[in-house]
């Protein structure tokens, strides 16, 4: 402790002298696993193609069966599978913003135009542009 620093003598606390490291404000972009990626969208295209099959079955014995048990069952499972097709697209989506590149950033243009000069002298560039 510094016999000149009141601060660390009234609190009774010893401040380092040496400077300290500095601490990194924004965290390391995270590595993205592309295997889980590829494992689930292998996995959600299982099961629609699964579910395709099992709903051709189903309305099959729906119509056989004139159940509205069937019926009701074969409209529940068009609803999964209409559901697993969302989670493909919010999984290709997702997949997209994880892997873009932050450092590129929007295509923006923005074009700003700076006259510097009298108003006498844009309106001659104005006449002179209106001749032509």
């Amino acid at each position: 402790m510094a016999k000149d620093d009141v601060i660390s003598q009234s609190l009774g606390i010893d401040i380092p002298t040496q400077p300290t490291k500095m601490i990194e404000l924004l965290p390391a972009k995270p590595k993205i696993d592309t295997n889980d990626f590829e494992y689930a969208r292998r996995n959600t295209y299982d099961v629609i193609e699964k579910g395709m099959s099992a709903l051709e079955d189903i309305i099959d014995i729906a119509k056989q069966s004139e159940s509205a048990r069937a019926f009701e069952v074969a409209t529940n499972l068009m609803k999964t599978m209409l559901d697993a097709n969302k989670d493909l697209m919010q999984l290709n989506k997702d997949n997209k913003e994880l892997t873009r590149d932050d450092r590129t950033p929007d295509k923006q243009v923005t074009n700003n135009n700076l006259f510097v000069g009298s108003s006498a002298e844009l309106l001659k560039m104005i006449k002179q542009e209106s001749e032509k």
